[in-house]
């Protein structure tokens, strides 16, 4: 039986395109269909704006690759219409030991805070992600929206010029040449449109080779993520298991960085590494295995004219953490509302700006803590590894000592406090949903707060008074009215001790600005804000 990334799901099909005499315009196309590419044109289509995702391939990932999935993607998934499967398809974890050498030095534990759709995260191997991304995009067109996927279309050129970019494709039937008034470049790490634009990266890369390996076996091992240092089975390193769906278990040996790759891939030699962690007896199949040299790096700025460059692309972070897929799926969520108001002329061209000033705020943020990680795995010096060994002691024994382990941090959604979108901050608020922040979840009298937020700038009225129908530059804001007693934890969030509030909100569920009490000529000067057009 054939596994799912053995199966095309977007078979080359000839497009009118490679027949017209002049080449055919489209209002945005999308290079790349992995999980970012597939989320930027599934928001796009949603609202009716027209996208081609062009992809050199015609099947999803090979291998779980990203497979560790946050809370907040998943915020952003339900938006998108395709979490729900996800969620049910994924493992469900909220705990985790690190050992050193022999010794379980301690537990943690995520605890349950209650009141949220999704839960704090899920494994699913990233061929499962982009499958029910890809049914999304079937829907969606099943629907009338203006979605379009293109197998085995591979981009060879791109041109730049000042309202347009033009690319030449290769397709099994020739090449052709298409437009798009914009270009969202989602095609991966090694991002042949970043070498064709002569853009590079900023940052640093590790001196370390780790084998990932997707194993296939039934063990009795916990639903928790098990980090080692140092263990007996692969001394002087590190190593990661981690359980996903149907019985695959995700594992990581560090093997340092003198390495010959080709030798550490043959089947002989990853077969007693496996064996000298999992038992001698231990009966398992190879699914996946992959060598990676991890990287902390990104562009200087992620829009190059007409050419808006997302996740891989544009930043690289070691997976420690699980902040590339996740951080990418942040990326789209910020673009695609600033496009979309652009292209209707309801915001000026630098709102474009603004995404790149976000998120590679957020990529800095991603990148720091990625790597204070990966230098604490793996040090490079016998000071740090001798202090390493020390918290590690140290945290077997008091408590105090554990938050000192970084093993690695994980993916947290970003909170953009610098950003110029920012509007006005009502004191005495809770601190957590200032301006630049993702909206939290919270049970109401009718329903999640997230699924009745997003893809609109909305004003939040939390025991104030509001009117309906504001608008200002073309834009509407949509009231929602909740009382301040709809539930304790919509209280804890968003009022902490005060009796009201006011929040406008943006497309992608951060907060724009707040008040403690309503002001109509505020929140249109915010709203102003928050579209590049200035504020009153």
């Amino acid at each position: 039986m054939k596994k799912i990334f053995e199966i095309p799901m977007y078979e080359y099909k000839k497009s009118p395109d490679q027949d017209a005499t002049v080449p055919v315009r489209h209002p945005v196309i999308v290079i790349g269909a992995g999980p970012v590419g597939l989320g930027i044109a599934i928001d796009l289509a949603r609202h009716d704006v027209p996208v081609v995702i062009l992809d050199d391939n015609d099947k999803v990932s090979f291998g779980s690759r990203a497979f560790c999935f946050a809370k907040r993607s998943l915020e952003i998934l339900d938006r998108l219409g395709c979490g729900e499967p996800m969620v049910e398809k994924g493992v469900l974890w909220n705990a985790g030991k690190v050992f050193f050498d022999e010794d379980e030095t301690y537990e943690f534990n995520f605890p349950d805070e209650g009141g949220h759709k999704n839960p704090a995260f899920i494994n699913l191997q990233q061929y499962y992600f982009e499958e029910y991304m890809v049914d999304r995009v079937r829907a969606l067109q099943a629907e009338g929206k203006p979605i379009e996927l293109r197998g085995n279309n591979k981009v060879e050129a791109v041109g730049q010029h000042d309202d347009h970019v033009t690319l030449e494709v290769s397709t099994p039937d020739g090449p052709y040449i298409v437009e798009a008034d914009w270009l969202i470049a989602c095609d991966g790490a090694n991002s042949p449109t970043r070498r064709m634009l002569g853009l590079d990266f900023e940052g640093r890369v590790f001196e370390d080779n780790f084998l990932i390996a997707d194993v296939i076996m039934e063990a009795d091992f916990p639903t928790e993520r098990w980090f080692w240092f140092d263990p007996p089975f692969n001394r002087g390193q590190s190593a990661l298991l981690h359980k996903q769906p149907d019985n695959v278990w995700r594992i990581e040996l560090q093997l340092g960085w003198d390495i010959d790759r080709d030798e550490e891939m043959k089947h002989e030699n990853i077969i007693p590494r496996l064996h000298a962690m999992l038992g001698e007896d231990a009966t398992f199949e190879l699914e996946w295995v992959s060598i990676y040299t991890f990287q902390c790096r990104r562009m200087e700025a992620f829009r190059a004219g007409r050419i808006l460059f997302a996740g891989d692309a544009a930043h690289q972070v070691s997976p420690f953490g699980a902040r590339g897929a996740n951080s990418g799926l942040q990326d789209t969520d910020n673009l695609a509302w600033k496009l979309k108001l652009v292209m209707d002329g309801n915001a000026p061209d630098v709102l474009l700006d603004t995404y790149s000033d976000e998120r590679v705020y957020g990529a800095d943020e991603n990148i720091l803590n990625s790597t204070r990680s990966t230098d604490f795995i793996t040090p490079k010096s016998e000071v740090n590894r001798t202090f390493r060994d020390a918290v590690l002691c140290l945290a077997g024994r008091h408590e105090f000592a554990r938050p000192l382990v970084n093993s690695e941090r994980l993916s947290v959604p970003c909170t953009y406090d610098a950003s110029s979108l920012n509007g006005p901050d009502a004191q005495g608020l809770p601190p957590a949903l200032r301006p630049g922040s993702s909206a939290i979840d919270a049970p109401t009298k009718h329903g999640w707060l997230l699924d009745r937020l997003g893809d609109r700038f909305q004003l939040l009225a939390i025991g104030i008074e509001a009117e309906q129908g504001l608008n200002a530059c073309g834009i509407e804001i949509e009231t929602i009215r909740l009382a301040a007693d709809e539930s304790p934890e919509l209280a804890a969030r968003y009022l902490g001790d005060a009796k009201g509030a006011i929040y406008l909100m943006r497309p992608d569920q951060h907060v724009a600005a707040r008040w403690s009490s309503y002001d109509k000529s505020a929140i249109l000067g915010a709203l102003k804000t928050a579209t590049a057009q200035g504020g009153e």
